[in-house]
């Protein structure tokens, strides 16, 4: 198989709909993923100890309600009708997180490393969807699209930032010193 490294080069109409099809597909993945942690994040707020983390995923909550908005201009430049397809990783992520604040000490420094860790993980995840998306939204065309998701990714690598932040600035040597 050959590969071409020019935009949009020799692709038959239905490659370019197979991958259309695998773009929206992503989309939708990705959409259910951002609804569901939105309903998520308060009960991570809510089991968390530092103000520092309960602010920062405070903030990526109203981040996380501004990129469902964004997702749902995304579907509709492309021509799309945003729908929601059950994303089984972001599931599997969240059920983690559950599990994590569950097998943790209310008011310990050790569940917010917990809550930081399930976190870290989820942004890891949306970074690796939204790079994707960026990519085949150029890729295809899509150039309000990419625009959108572009601005999405920011976002999420921020959230990761500010998380690893807060974990080494304090939580991580709070959580070493606790005593069982």
């Amino acid at each position: 198989m050959k590969t071409k490294t020019s935009k949009n080069t020799n692709r038959t109409p239905k490659e370019e709909s197979a991958l259309k099809e695998l773009f929206v597909d992503e989309l939708k993945d990705i959409y259910w993923a951002e609804k569901h942690l939105a309903t998520a994040l308060p009960k991570m707020i809510k089991g968390a100890t530092s103000e520092d983390l309960k602010n920062t995923i405070s903030t990526h909550l109203e981040e996380t309600k501004g990129q469902i908005t964004r997702l749902e201009s995304v579907f509709e430049s492309i021509g799309e009708k945003a729908a929601a397809k059950k994303c089984l990783a972001m599931e599997g992520l969240l059920k983690e997180a559950t599990e994590l604040l569950e097998d943790t000490d209310k008011g310990t420094e050790v569940r917010d490393v917990a809550i930081i860790s399930a976190a870290q993980k989820v942004e890891h995840y949306e970074i690796a969807s939204y790079g994707t998306l960026r990519t085949l939204a150029g890729t295809l065309g899509f150039t309000e699209a990419q625009k959108l998701l572009d601005e999405t990714l920011g976002e999420e690598k921020n959230a990761d930032s500010l998380l690893t932040q807060v974990a080494e600035n304090y939580v991580n040597e709070a959580a070493a010193a606790e005593v069982e």
